[in-house]
């Protein structure tokens, strides 16, 4: 690992990390004050968490999982905007916006990891009067960090997607401090995948994030914040901005054109959903006074899509060394 770059991308985090904790105040004020004059959400849905005091931790737990959910926004438009052909009003070099991209990666995965410690604090401490200690650490332990352990309603799901999302994210974003072991093209395929992430986050939210429980703006402007991220994805498939990774030099690699082809119609689908979901105002979520749905994805889904996504992600990093190596053999022309 390059653990000189990886010091010096944590003290140049610092700045931005101050932000991300500033932000996270601003919103736990906002759900504090919401939980206080009865608007929120989550109360109309889970009554005993009508105190705010006494449920400190969870809605803290709260706060910093939408101020990681903001900075994954963040650094996924910075990632795409470093990977493509970077607008000409962008200020900055391009190696100011890949530092960035870098720094605003390190603390999205820490607010992601106090979101889940601090749920992890919470049910240590709900459970004070029924468990011993030995007892309280270690159920709390199963239900935040291990995948699958929480089983109650909805988090059946959405506390599953949001570990895989955490766990997914800790490989994915360091992969670029060993890209000098993995090659450059390795990483390059690896890091690609890191997109899951942010899907898997923005999912875990919609389930169950505090105030996105009903239709209303919160969630509407959820919707809508993925409307950039989908949009300069779909940019930057239409206009790479590396030679290698252009549509004409793809034509005489068929199964490239192919994945190509597919991540283009899968980013016009996102567009075309999201777009959908706001003008409709349906997105599955819900609705005041009306029986919900049971879940329509298990946990047996879920495991299954992470089973092929594993598989997917092992072949691209393989084709992709395999690549890196057959161009090292091909002597070069003189």
């Amino acid at each position: 690992m390059d653990t000189a770059a990886l010091r010096a991308d944590l003290r140049a985090a610092v700045p931005d990390a101050t932000a991300a904790l500033v932000v996270t105040a601003v919103i736990f004020v906002w759900l504090y004050a919401r939980v206080e004059d009865g608007t929120s959400p989550t109360v109309e849905i889970m009554p005993f968490l009508a105190d705010a005091d006494t449920f400190a931790m969870y809605w803290l737990c709260q706060a910093f999982g939408w101020s990681a959910l903001l900075w994954a926004w963040l650094t996924t438009m910075l990632g795409l905007l470093r990977s493509g052909r970077p607008p000409r009003w962008l200020p900055g070099s391009p190696a100011r916006l890949e530092r960035l991209h870098r720094t605003t990666s390190l603390t999205t995965v820490a607010l992601m990891f106090l979101h889940a410690a601090l749920f992890f604090a919470e049910l240590v401490r709900d459970n004070e009067n029924r468990l011993s200690w030995v007892g309280r650490v270690w159920s709390a332990f199963v239900d935040t960090f291990v995948p699958g352990g929480y089983a109650s309603g909805t988090g059946r799901v959405a506390v599953l997607i949001g570990l895989l999302a955490l766990y997914l994210a800790i490989p994915l974003g360091l992969a670029y401090y060993v890209r000098a072991r993995l090659g450059t093209r390795a990483w390059r395929a690896l890091h690609r995948f890191v997109l899951v992430v942010y899907v898997l986050s923005v999912w875990h939210t919609l389930l169950y994030g505090t105030n996105v429980w009903f239709d209303g703006w919160p969630r509407t402007t959820l919707w809508l914040a993925q409307l950039p991220p989908a949009a300069l994805l779909l940019v930057r498939l239409l206009a790479p901005a590396r030679p290698s990774e252009r549509v004409g030099a793809l034509r005489g690699r068929p199964l490239a054109l192919v994945r190509r082809v597919a991540a283009v119609a899968a980013a016009a689908a996102v567009i075309a959903s999201v777009v959908a979901v706001v003008v409709s105002g349906r997105d599955g979520g819900r609705t005041r006074g009306v029986d919900g749905a049971g879940l329509t994805v298990t946990q047996g889904m879920v495991w299954t899509g992470l089973a092929v996504f594993a598989v997917v992600l092992v072949v691209s990093v393989m084709l992709a060394r395999r690549a890196h190596h057959a161009r090292r053999r091909t002597p070069s022309r003189t």
